[in-house]
């Protein structure tokens, strides 16, 4: 029998939201002192850092986290412990769209994703795949809410999300083996290992995952490979990394909501296919001269993407539609940092460049664009800190950037051949934070951000220009209060956006265009926390709330689509002596405008849910056994709907899966 997801109100579940930060603040202020969690060491202004110096309002995802909840990939990670909200995939794969700040169907491209310092964005409509990072190279990962353009570039006013890998290993050879099993024939196979031997490392981590997943013709296969070394000569470290990932998905489609509540699991384009290539390798340098650091990347990567799609016409005949792209993107980073100390003063002055270039050749049925893009920008930043009487930091920024855009295309309509287009932006930033009282931190932040039309956009545009710049003028007012055993933060935010680059598919006659927006923003509240208690017990919880409204035009007041005006997620984690570990986490999702509905008419809307997964393990010795379960609940729900009650992407149903591991 098929259970259908059915609408609540938004307003009743409000309180649950309210209720759930309300009762964690309470349990905080009221919890015994606990001891300390061990400090990390994070990235500061684009350099490692300590605590004192971490970006303000960071929330740091551990290794030992990952693996406590039994996520399988990094996306996974992200979403189930650092509380982002994530949209369901259009092509059956685990690399679900992550949406920082309300972004909607465009949050992919709102937000900036980094592995070691090298962004992973694409210039395309796609989102990063960090299904192809292998999860145990994963040192930490590190989400900055907010406008973060200073620092990297366009993109990131919903954020900026930076999977950190393990620099360097212990002496000796040390690995694991790591093995998966579960319903809809999911396996999960991977293996790492790494060596250290003085100042030199190597290490290497292979994968492979495949699954038919819970929807008819959405089986997805892949492979990874990954391999590094690492030199620590005294004042610095040089290190390579070569990374292969290989995936095959089947698509299985959008359904109406009548096709949903008949059955979630079919499909109607059961031929559909595709697959996705990419290598990449990156170089790094680490070198201290004095109070001088200096780092850079160079990394390169190509990609290579096809699509096959099946139409069928009134009498039965089925047409075929390929396409295919080859993309390759290089990026060189060099930046530099001086430290000096004035008194009780500290001050920390960044200066960088970030040199890109990217690539694409088409070959399908229906496009030959051809683009490539070229990007130069510069950057400083500078921030003082004073040790007393009260810890304070203070940091302005800015960036400027330059974009060169080249298009063509013989099969556009209208064709489009050899358009050449330059475009500059501007980013700016004033954060500060003190500390008050002990334990109790407050900050302030202001800014510009922006971000740049991708070739996708631009080759599907509303007007014979290319899209505008879109720029959002920033604003956060936040504190923090305790410590690692007990902590409690709360942001307020506003982003006040001009040109919101968007895909509007009311504009000529409901075929749709990508167009800049009338005014529009982003602004609410963020509520995390988290406790240690009764020394084997931790809780964490996250609550975002959202408006996103046009605030100009003839939609203003209007609700903006695909975002709901809620998010709440908490987790909880036992970890008693003995071996034994549990963990527990669920999270709701308010509901959601269907993603055609500007006009905000359509008499329904994207039901709310709520998911939940839990984990249990067993360790003897280097042996654990685990047991898994995803949608413990078996809710039938869905994230992305592209039009009133259809163009619905269904999510999966319960799945348990045992697995085991050998750590050596």
């Amino acid at each position: 029998m098929n259970f259908a997801a059915v609408p609540r109100s938004a307003p009743a579940f409000k309180p649950l939201a309210l209720a759930c930060a309300f009762s964690l603040s309470i349990l905080a202020a009221n919890a015994l002192a606990q001891e300390a969690v061990p400090s990390i060491v994070i990235t500061g202004a684009r350099f490692p850092a300590q605590p004192s110096a971490a970006p303000i309002g960071a929330t740091v995802i551990t290794a030992d986290e990952i693996r406590r909840a039994g996520a399988t990939d990094v996306n996974a990670a992200i979403r189930k412990i650092g509380g982002v909200f994530g949209r369901q995939s259009l092509d059956a794969s685990p690399d679900f769209a992550l949406d920082l700040r309300g972004f909607g169907s465009n949050s992919a491209q709102n937000v900036v994703i980094l592995v070691d310092g090298v962004r992973l964005n694409e210039n395309e409509l796609t989102n990063a795949v960090l299904s192809s990072i292998p999860v145990d190279t994963v040192e930490r990962i590190e989400i900055q809410r907010g406008g973060s353009s200073v620092l990297y570039g366009e993109g990131a006013t919903g954020g900026v999300i930076n999977i950190i890998t393990r620099k360097g290993a212990r002496p000796g050879a040390h690995g694991s083996l790591f093995a998966e099993a579960g319903r809809f024939d999911a396996r999960d196979l991977r293996g790492s290992l790494a060596y250290g031997a003085g100042p030199v490392s190597l290490d290497v981590a292979v994968a492979r995952r495949k699954t038919d997943n819970y929807r008819k013709n959405s089986a997805f296969e892949q492979e990874t490979a990954s391999g590094g070394v690492q030199w620590n000569y005294g004042a610095g470290r040089v290190g390579l990394r070569v990374e292969r990932s290989r995936q095959d998905a089947r698509f299985p489609g959008s359904l109406t909501e009548a096709q949903f509540l008949d059955n979630p699991r079919q499909t109607v384009t059961p031929d559909d296919f595709g697959s996705i290539d990419t290598d990449r390798v990156t170089a790094s340098l680490e070198h201290r001269i004095g109070s001088l650091e200096l780092a850079a990347e160079l990394s390169h990567r190509e990609r290579e993407v096809e699509a096959n799609y099946y139409y069928y016409t009134s009498n039965g005949a089925r047409i075929a539609s390929r396409s295919r792209y080859d993309a390759d993107q290089t990026q060189f980073s060099p930046r530099l940092r001086h430290i000096a100390a004035l008194g009780d003063k500290r001050n920390e002055l960044v200066a960088g460049v970030d040199l890109m270039r990217w690539n694409r050749q088409t070959t399908s049925d229906f496009s030959l664009g051809d683009a490539q893009q070229d990007s130069t920008a510069f950057y400083l930043r500078d921030e003082i800190q004073w040790s007393a009487p009260h810890n304070a930091r203070l940091a302005v920024g800015a960036r400027h950037e330059k974009f060169e855009k080249n298009y063509s295309d013989p099969l556009g309509f209208p064709p489009v051949a050899n358009e050449r287009r330059d475009q500059s932006v501007n980013a700016w930033s004033l954060e500060g934070s003190i500390d008050v009282l002990p334990q109790l931190t407050v900050f302030a932040k202001l800014g510009r951000s922006y971000r740049i039309a991708n070739v996708d956009e631009n080759s599907v545009r509303s007007g014979p220009e290319v899209l505008a710049p879109q720029t959002s003028r920033d604003i956060e007012l936040g504190a923090s209060f305790g410590n690692s055993a007990r902590q409690l933060g709360a942001r307020l935010f506003r982003h006040r956006l001009s040109n919101e680059i968007f895909y509007d598919p009311t504009l000529y006659g409901r075929w749709g265009a990508n167009t800049n927006l009338d005014p529009t923003h982003r602004q609410g509240v963020e509520v995390e926390g988290q406790l240690v208690f009764a020394r084997d017990w931790r809780l964490t919880g996250q609550w975002q709330h959202v408006q996103a409204e046009f605030t100009g035009g003839p939609n203003a007041g209007r609700e903006m689509v695909l975002v709901p005006k809620n998010v709440v997620t908490a987790r909880l984690a036992w970890a008693p002596a003995g071996g034994h570990s549990a963990d527990i986490g669920a999270q709701w999702a308010d509901r959601q405008r269907y993603g055609d509905d500007f006009a905000n008419s359509c008499n329904a809307r994207i039901p709310s849910f709520t998911t939940v997964d839990a984990r249990y393990a067993y360790r003897v010795g280097a042996w654990e056994v685990a047991a898994t379960v995803l949608n413990l609940a078996d809710r039938q729900y869905y994230s992305n709907a592209f039009a009133c009650r259809s163009g619905i992407y269904p999510s999966d149903g319960r799945q348990l899966k045992l697995s085991l591991r050998y750590d050596f």
